[in-house]
């Protein structure tokens, strides 16, 4: 059996905060071709999960938030938000399962926050047609920390 307990996500909370992408997960899943990808993944405020979708192949991508609080945004194809909601296990609000060729975000809002995330396999990086054009590129730190003040400008 694999346990997700209040040690593993206090292990990987820690690797997350010395992670310069703020972030960091665990494989619960065996292999990247595993049918089923599993994972949970802590995340810092300030991490930067640029805008995607999965599109080509076609995935679901779920996840429930274990602790802690985060705002998911869905977008149009334009960039627009479409839809937003704070996942907060402590009001109730637990999670999200996103339909493939959907763009959306995650922004961070408490130190410690972790989800457990459900995708479909084999694993597949991102292409840049599954990244927002309308969004900037990680390595545009200056741009990034606006639109992430952008975005939690509508909170």
């Amino acid at each position: 059996m694999k346990l997700i307990d209040k040690k593993l996500l206090d292990e990987t909370t820690e690797k997350a905060k010395q992670s310069s992408r703020l972030r960091m997960n665990y494989n619960f899943h065996e292999s990247l071709d595993d049918p089923i990808n599993r994972l949970i993944n802590a995340m810092e405020p300030d991490t930067y999960l640029r805008p995607h979708r999965h599109k080509n192949p076609d995935k679901n991508e779920i996840f429930l938030l274990l602790r802690g609080k985060a705002a998911l945004f869905l977008f149009d194809d334009d960039g627009a938000i479409s839809e937003k909601r704070i996942l907060d296990p402590s009001n109730g609000i637990y999670g999200g399962e996103i339909p493939p060729d959907v763009w959306h975000t995650l922004i961070v809002m408490e130190s410690g926050s972790v989800i457990y995330e459900i995708k479909q396999g084999p694993f597949a990086p991102l292409t840049p047609e599954n990244m927002a054009p309308w969004s900037p590129a990680a390595e545009d730190t200056e741009e990034v920390k606006k639109y992430m003040e952008l975005l939690k400008s509508y909170l």
